[in-house]
């Protein structure tokens, strides 16, 4: 139609109109009925100016699909914008280029020590807790830098996937894991009592980090067998979700300093995950928002 219209300066050259269309395979009709609409405003123009906007918001919410696009626009509720189905918002998506498709997977690095007396699995594969600070999951990554290597360890609660306690450093020994419950009991007392899986890695079945379990008297959980991804795949899929979200496409982690790394890592957790970001097993609430309603509801309980 665009090349009809082009060719027919509009419609004005009406010599030209039925020929084109022949030769085009279009019918006369439909080129008028495009000639009247196409100078209509967009009739999603305001929603997507929304979505540009919460994409704008943070540097990270370029990799929001539709289900958390959605879930955002419906907790903005922008002025004057009526939220259309998901299905809807995808489409929109797509016509303004905001579609993202990750393509990277998560690799794990611990190894597992078999001569090491191991925990009992006290999680099954279930990942989910009715109350904060009752389940929670710990694992390493690693990401290569200009200068090394950054070994990254966090615990993360099944609660809302709040990160509760970071640690960083330039190797993966048992002592980063120990100072991350460390940092986490610093910030959560109440963490005492809980319970915390992990993988079946030398760094959670030394001594060292036994000791500190159960100084803090927390419940320790490890897969039920070595190797089986799938027994800690809530913190797999946590750190896929930060390296698609943070660094493939963004950055080239080789050229820079592990102390740049730092920043960025320790930003995007404590800053960016724990108090903006959607989070869709949350209902689309970031994790400390979905935290704050719970401590809400109790106190307005009593």
């Amino acid at each position: 139609m665009k090349l009809i219209a082009f060719k027919t300066s509009d419609g004005a050259l009406k010599g030209n109109i039925s020929f084109c269309c022949k030769m085009l395979h279009v019918t006369r009709q439909g080129f008028y009925q495009y000639l009247t609409s196409k100078d209509r405003p967009w009739k999603y123009q305001e929603l997507a100016d929304a979505m540009m906007q919460i994409h704008a918001e943070d540097e990270c919410n370029d990799t929001y699909g539709r289900i958390r696009m959605y879930q955002a626009l419906k907790i903005k509720q922008p002025e004057g914008v009526r939220i259309p189905s998901e299905r809807t918002v995808y489409r929109v998506m797509e016509e303004i280029g905001l579609s993202h498709r990750p393509n990277h997977r998560p690799n794990g690095i611990t190894k597992t020590d078999h001569k090491a007396q191991m925990s009992e699995d006290l999680m099954g594969r279930d990942f989910t807790a009715d109350t904060p600070l009752s389940k929670c999951v710990t694992d390493m990554t690693k990401i290569p830098a200009y200068d090394g290597k950054l070994y990254i360890s966090a615990l993360f609660d099944c609660y809302d996937a709040s990160v509760l306690g970071l640690s960083m450093d330039t190797n993966m020994k048992a002592s980063l894991c120990v100072r991350m419950l460390d940092n986490a009991m610093l910030s959560y007392p109440k963490l005492r009592g809980a319970i915390l899986h992990s993988d079946r890695g030398s760094q959670y079945t030394s001594q060292l980090y036994r000791e500190a379990i159960h100084t803090y008297g927390i419940r320790q959980s490890m897969n039920s067998a070595g190797g089986r991804c799938h027994d800690n795949a809530r913190c797999e899929s946590m750190w896929a979700r930060m390296k698609s979200e943070l660094l493939y496409g963004r950055y080239d982690t080789k050229k820079m300093t592990i102390e740049e790394l730092k920043v960025l890592v320790w930003r995007y957790f404590m800053s960016y995950w724990n108090n903006r970001r959607i989070c869709s097993t949350n209902g689309g609430l970031p994790p400390m928002v979905k935290r704050r309603q719970f401590y809400d509801s109790i106190a307005a309980a009593t």
